[in-house]
């Protein structure tokens, strides 16, 4: 019996790469987008009193709003948004670094996916509750996918770090 063997043809394997790169730029830069704008967003008054009550009811963080006004809270978590997002934006040139930021989003996002269990309200409760989700219910779950994407830059930077090749060691 004979076995019949296909190899990519070279214009599917460069569409495929060209895929791959957009695909990586557009994960990659369109995270930074989103935690970059949510963490300018909480220097808003709007934003601070947003997140509020998510914090105020989670036991993780609630006793943050017994040293930080609801304000000066918001204010730091930009900074850290902010931080994160730039972090996570410098991969080409400092992969480690964007590693960190990767790893501050996992924790991040982790940290609002807690509130869709600890938040009153999540579940619309006109249509039974949970897992009908309420408007709240609604912007906290997509930091599911926005975890994921935060996984997928971690290893994507630690990629990065392992085909780097190590400096030579500074002449004594």
């Amino acid at each position: 019996m004979s076995t019949i063997t296909t190899h990519p043809s070279t214009e599917s394997a460069t569409t495929n790469s060209g895929i791959d790169v957009a695909a990586g730029l557009l994960a990659r830069y369109g995270l930074v987008v989103v935690i970059g704008w949510i963490g300018a967003l909480k220097f808003t008054s709007f934003e601070a009193n947003g997140i509020q009550p998510l914090v105020a009811n989670s036991p993780l963080m609630s006793w943050l709003y017994t040293i930080f006004s609801v304000q000066t809270f918001s204010s730091l978590l930009g900074v850290v948004e902010i931080t994160v997002a730039l972090l996570i934006a410098i991969k080409p040139v400092a992969p480690k670094l964007s590693a960190i930021g990767s790893a501050g989003a996992i924790g991040l996002f982790l940290a609002t996916i807690s509130f869709l269990f600890t938040t009153p309200g999540v579940g619309e409760a006109s249509a039974g509750g949970f897992p009908v989700l309420s408007s709240t219910g609604q912007f906290l779950i997509k930091d599911v996918a926005l975890l994921g994407l935060s996984a997928w830059t971690l290893a994507d930077a630690l990629r990065a770090v392992r085909a780097r090749p190590n400096p030579p060691l500074a002449a004594a």
